[in-house]
This record gives structure tokens, sequence and C-alpha cells, in this order.
């Protein structure tokens, strides 16, 4: 949303040495690989766990995402994205 190109947001953050990051404008391919990511982290663990545990749930979010990063194979080119990363070096 347009709250979020604001000044004072954009100086909130600042203040608190947070680095804002978004997309060009009109492009949403540069958005694309976060949005897949976040589709198969909520249906791959968010929605299938019961736990209200704040330690429990960041323990499951480290996991999930170790698995992501090194375990999980992307079907549109076989590897996960560190062999992906490792291959196109």
């Amino acid at each position: 949303g347009s709250q979020y190109t604001s000044r004072s947001y954009s100086k909130r953050l600042k203040d608190n040495g947070i680095i804002q990051s978004m997309s060009r404008r009109g492009n949403c391919w540069d958005n694309a690989p976060i949005e897949s990511f976040f589709s198969h982290f909520k249906s791959e663990l968010i929605y299938l766990i019961d736990t209200t545990d704040p330690k429990e749930m960041i323990s499951l979010i480290n996991d999930y995402i170790y698995f992501y990063n090194n375990e999980r194979i992307q079907l549109k080119n076989g590897m996960s994205p560190i062999e992906y990363r490792t291959h196109s070096e």
C-alpha cells in the first residue's frame, strides 16, 4: 500500500535502523520470488502447525527456512536454492 512509501513511514524505519526494501514501481516480477516463498511457507508450515508457544514457533520457522534453502527441491530447476546458487557460480 501507499502508506509504506510515505516519508513519515520511511523516516520511522530509518530512525529505528531498519533498511527499507521495495521493488521497482510497476514491476511485479521483482516480488515474485518472495511471494513464492511465502506461499510455500504458509501451506507447508503455518497452516499445518498447532502451537501458541513463541519459542516453538521460532524453532519451527528456523527449521523450515533451513529446509527450504538447503533441502526442498524446486520444481523449476530440480535443485534446492543452495544447490542452484552453488551450481551457477
